[in-house]
């Protein structure tokens, strides 16, 4: 790893000094001709106050005639460098992250001359880190504005070694269910992005990449309840917006992790940044390997003329697989004011499904009478492909900006499945009927491309207006073939098997204006946006072309009781498309007698956001609430039907309204400079009324759900965290969700001189994250428990390349040290 660091970086100093040449011949004043002969420049670079190598450092080799570069290199390990330049007279310039520049000059090479050794040369911190130390603080785990929310990841121990998926489950107000659905404040209806914008790092379609994206590559989450007229409206319930790692410090700096754990997991990250002059480089590698046993237990009745009244079933799976997700690119800063930025994500997966599921058949009199077990074989290739292009410019007037961005994604995925379902009497012995053998292949692929420009344009001060435009165009081609193996060979299954596409456009623009009076601030803003949804059912010659514009108006009023003492009143009207995975009707098949497919005449979601919020900061305690208020048409609710055959098959589909009423509580607490107490509580009720035909469905349900961790510093640069989570029942239209809960731990300790950090954790200690829940109908019951995950142990190690690891405490008067008035990404 040295040494690709090193061949790395070298080939990277001489690049961008280039551009403070202006293209002058380089055999100009301060060349070397050729048949000259070559001298050598050595030397040790140490921290000046601990006398400790410094590694990584950036050495220059400058012609004394002009201060043009010649030749560079970087630090060993111990310190040491050797650098092998032509005769001459040069200048040595020494850059090392956080420390002051330092210059050596008057070096000669030359016959008489041929070794230069600089002996010792002592680098110290620059005046203005040495004073960012008193000031400055590791940022909490947790940090508050007003309509957001930051969770920097690196400070939760308990997500060390693990997913996106861990890491979004394990933040307030945030659960991940036992499909890898993710619902904020209770609600699926939420908005994923990374950096900004729609990735195929989050899945296709879904959410299901995030299993797939390592932990190590993420920086912090930001939760974004009540956005402004600058986000796109998609998701009622908010955004969720992943930042990845990425820095613009001069020099070489980065990471890399390693991990390992039980249920067999491993996994290794890379990050590094190379910043020099006016280029900037980083990479984001991530390897992942998992494997995730789970289990299930159901219990169905089925009341009236059906062939199996009473039937209980066990699973058992493990989901697994390996993944490979690349990010790099680079900053060019044309000029002082002008940052033009390139980046490629590619992600590779190769995982698998293994499930057997047993049934367990009775009669009306509960006496069994047969037995049957349905085997899962599947694997899933899937290669997403992201190209970007960010352009920033800044103004002579302060705050004034304008940036655009151009993105395209291609993704493809295909799952392959085997299915084999043996019957058994009673007795468990085989019985003479022939085994059911059958198959499905899954092939879907997605085009993507958005295009952005928005502008920023303060008045003053305090006054700015903002505006801008965006669209994107995706296209999804979905083809599930469905074959059973009969005496004639391999036969369609009918009612399972078709080819559905699906295409999206979304032209949007956007106007803010912002402004500040005294204590006072507000921000009012209209979004339009028009939309085309087209989906297709070749199969049957069924299309669906819809088209619809909305306007989408937001407003902010703050009001700055005093310093660290604020009050927010906010709304925005927001819209929640149908999921791809909603409106394809057929794409699951693994269990036979439970069927979940989609809807394709399903209309989007609409809903009103209120909320008021409140943060006040003390000397050693922070606390954030917000009182809000959705309401919400056309809600989309999976709904369950038993047919004639004993057969549950479940769709979404649009209900009438539902009425969301909740307190959200955070607050932080340094208790004394060793311990860390954060807790988090959501309230809320939800009244929703619907009827589908006949079908009456409605559901008053109140809930809750906690979090409460513990962080104590203990020994030496050592850190042990104890998380609790609770969620209480909650009723739904056809059922009822029991409680789950659960303890994470971890335990970190510094080592090798505080360049690397060994982490033990343990998520689940007590293994009882499990969901439960009742289902019920006129004509069935059904009763369920499924475990997503085991409990799973990790250890991990990360080793800081030029990365100083920081213990102060934040400001807490600085309103969570993030955006604007009103947050941004």
């Amino acid at each position: 790893m040295n040494i690709f660091i090193k061949i790395f970086l070298f080939f990277l100093i001489l690049i961008p000094n280039l551009r403070g040449q202006n293209d002058t011949d380089l055999k100009g004043p301060h060349a070397v001709e050729p048949d000259k002969g070559k001298g050598m420049i050595i030397g040790k670079i140490v921290d000046q106050m601990t006398q400790a190598p410094v590694d990584f450092a950036t050495i220059s080799v400058l012609a004394k005639v002009d201060s043009a570069i010649v030749t560079g290199g970087i630090s060993e390990l111990d310190g040491k460098f050797a650098i092998e330049v032509p005769y001459g007279a040069y200048l040595i310039k020494v850059e090392f992250i956080s420390y002051a520049e330092t210059i050596i000059d008057n070096i000669v090479l030359d016959n008489d001359h041929k070794l230069a050794d600089l002996g010792q040369i002592e680098i110290s911190p620059s005046a203005q880190v040495l004073e960012e130390v008193k000031v400055i603080a590791e940022k909490s785990e947790v940090q508050f504005d007003l309509d957001k929310r930051t969770f920097n990841i690196g400070k939760d121990l308990a997500n060390k070694g693990g997913s996106a998926e861990d890491i979004l489950d394990n933040i307030p107000s945030v659960s991940v269910d036992v499909d890898g659905n993710v619902a904020l404040r209770g609600s699926e209806n939420v908005r994923i992005l990374v950096d900004g914008k729609p990735s195929g790092l989050v899945g296709l379609g879904d959410s299901g990449g995030l299993k797939s994206l390592p932990a190590n590559m993420i920086e912090k989450v930001e939760l974004v309840t009540n956005a402004s007229a600058r986000y796109d409206a998609e998701g009622t319930s908010g955004i969720i917006n992943i930042v990845l790692k990425k820095d613009r410090k001069n020099g070489l700096n980065g990471s890399i992790d390693v991990s390992t754990g039980l249920p067999e997991r491993y996994g290794l990250g890379v990050t590094m940044n190379v910043r020099k002059k006016w280029i900037n480089y980083f990479l984001n590698y991530g390897l992942r390997h998992r494997t995730g046993p789970g289990t299930g237990h159901t219990i169905q009745e089925f009341y009236g003329d059906v062939p199996i009244p009473f039937t209980e079933q066990f699973q058992t799976r493990n989901r697994g697989g390996l993944s490979n997700s690349f990010r790099g690119g680079m900053d060019v800063f044309i000029t002082d004011k002008d940052v033009l930025t390139g980046a490629f994500t590619y992600r590779l997966g190769d995982d698998y499904s293994d499930a057997l599921t047993k049934f367990y058949d009775y009669d009306l009199n509960r006496q069994l009478t047969g037995i049957s077990e349905r085997t899962q074989d599947e694997t899933e290739d899937e290669d997403d492909l992201e190209y970007e292009i960010n352009y920033e410019r800044k103004f002579e007037r302060e705050g004034q900006k304008l940036t655009a961005q151009f993105q395209y994604r291609n993704n493809r995925e295909t799952e392959s499945a085997d299915y084999l379902e043996t019957p058994f009497d009673a007795n468990y012995q085989r019985t003479e009927d022939p085994a059911l053998t059958q198959r499905s292949l899954n092939t879907e692929s997605h085009g993507h491309t958005l295009i952005q420009a928005d502008y920023i344009y303060p008045y003053s001060k305090d006054m700015k207006m903002e505006m801008g435009v965006k669209a994107t165009f995706g296209r999804i081609g979905n083809d599930y073939l469905v074959e059973q193996l009969t005496d004639q060979g391999w036969s369609n299954l009918e009612g399972l098997s078709n080819n559905f596409n699906y295409e999206e456009n979304i032209l949007a623009g956007y106007l803010i204006f912002g402004n500040k009076i005294g204590q006072w601030s507000y921000q009012a803003g209209l979004r339009a946006e028009q939309s085309r949804v087209l989906t297709e059912l070749l199969e049957t010659n069924e299309t669906n072309d819809r088209s619809y514009a909305n306007l989408f108006p937001s407003a902010h009023i703050n009001y700055e009781i005093n310093k660290g003492n604020s009050l927010q009143l906010s709304y925005s009207r927001r819209i929640s498309r149908p999921r791809f995975w909603y409106l394809n009707p057929f794409f699951t098949f693994s269990n036979s007698r439970n069927i979940w497919g989609g809807n394709p005449n399903l209309n989007p979601e609409f809903t009103d956001s209120y909320e008021i919020g409140y943060l006040k900061y003390w000397s050693a305690v922070t606390l954030g609430t917000t009182v809000y208020y959705r309401h919400t048409t056309g809600v989309i609710e999976r709904i369950a039907r038993v047919d004639g055959e004993g057969i549950t098959r479940t769709q979404p589909e649009n209900l009438s309204t539902e009425n969301a009423y909740g307190l959200e509580v955070t607050t932080t607490a340094d208790v004394n400079k060793w311990w860390r107490v954060d807790f988090s509580a959501n309230i809320y009720s939800e009244k929703t009324r619907g009827q589908i035909g006949d079908l009456v469905l409605a559901s008053d349900a109140f809930t809750y759900n906690n979090r409460l961790s513990s962080k104590m510093k203990f020994w030496k640069d050592a850190e042990f965290q104890l998380r609790f989570d609770y969620r209480a029942p909650q009723n739904t239209t056809q059922g009822r969700r029991k409680s789950m809960s659960g303890v994470d731990l971890g335990l970190s300790k510094d080592v090798m001189k505080r360049k690397a950090t060994v982490t033990f954790s343990m998520q689940d200690l007590f293994n009882t994250r499990k969901w439960r829940y009742e289902t019920f109908g006129d004509d069935f019951y059904m009763e369920g428990l499924h475990q997503r995950r085991a409990r799973q142990v990790s250890l991990s190690f990360n080793y800081r390349i030029n990365q100083n690891k920081q213990r102060q405490r934040s400001d807490r008067g600085d309103n969570g040290g993030g955006g604007d008035d009103f947050g941004e990404f």
